[in-house]
């Protein structure tokens, strides 16, 4: 009998447990998902389709929540980009180099996760404020951080970016440094190295961390609330435009806006799962090397 189905004690393999407890793991699962994940996913469905579809697409077409849409957009498409490349180069330096600071680049990589996000905008506003440090100078210089898109950017990217190089970190330690020294001792360029060594081995791990990082960015709410202002129709992203329809008793078209963010969160499983489905074993080679 293989080793890893016997229990730790010697008595009978941990494997062979009764029925009745193996249902009951399973049914507790299942239902936990189903109450706390799949119920509140069709509600916002089935509210959101609630007086039609034809309700339905003028809340989407409304002109506040088109601005907010397309404020989204905008904001992600600026964020994950710069996310991107912080993510590649600071995993690439960890896992890469050995130098002074290493253990504290980490840590700061991980800050967002242990501070809150409301925290994280008020120090925005307390920095570029009208009464922050810098906002005398800002307001000299003509310059609008708070309550205008570059706040809302920074804000995103703050929450966001140890997303792409914690997905990045641990692969590229796996993988070690035995590749790109050979390319290195074959003559070839630090940027030829990046390119046709290292990139090739991080781009599904690469790919996930962009697909989180977006979702994210997406549907931040507590930094961006912050310094946003919510003023409607320009500082409003989504989640921000569903709060204040559903604040005003409009919760059709709350859950329709709210609907866009549900979608995308599906959506972005379903890519990761067919990712890991399609390249799974290219991305568990990559790993091993």
């Amino acid at each position: 009998m293989p080793a890893e189905t016997i229990a730790p004690s010697g008595g009978r393999p941990a494997l062979r447990e009764p029925l009745w407890l193996r249902l009951s793991l399973i049914g507790g699962a299942l239902t936990f998902l189903a109450v706390f994940l799949l119920l509140p996913l069709i509600l916002v469905f089935v509210q959101a389709l609630g007086h039609g579809v034809e309700a339905y697409w003028d809340a989407l077409v409304e002109q506040d929540a088109v601005s907010a849409i397309q404020l989204t957009v905008l904001v992600a498409a600026i964020a994950v980009p710069l996310n991107l490349v912080f993510g590649v180069a600071a995993s690439w330096c960890i896992a890469k180099f050995e130098f002074r600071g290493k253990s504290l680049l980490i840590t700061l990589i991980d800050l967002p996760f242990s501070v809150s996000p409301v925290i994280s905008g008020m120090v925005y506003v307390l920095l570029f404020g009208l009464n922050g440090w810098l906002g005398p100078w800002l307001i000299d210089h003509n310059i609008k951080i708070i309550f205008a898109l570059p706040g809302l950017v920074l804000a995103t990217v703050f929450v966001t970016f140890p997303f792409v190089a914690r997905e990045l970190i641990p692969l590229m330690q796996e993988q070690g440094t035995e590749e790109e020294e050979a390319a290195v001792v074959l003559g070839a360029s630090g940027w030829q190295v990046f390119r046709r060594v290292t990139l090739p081995n991080i781009k599904w791990g690469l790919l996930y961390g962009v697909l989180l990082c977006n979702a994210r960015a997406m549907g931040e709410f507590g930094a961006v609330s912050v310094v946003s202002g919510h003023i409607r129709g320009m500082t409003n992203t989504m989640p921000l435009h569903v709060e204040i329809l559903y604040n005003e008793y409009n919760f059709v078209a709350a859950f329709a806006v709210a609907s866009l963010l549900a979608l995308l969160a599906l959506v972005t499983l379903v890519v990761k799962s067919l990712l890991e489905w399609r390249y799974g074993d290219e991305l568990a080679a990559s790993a091993r090397h």
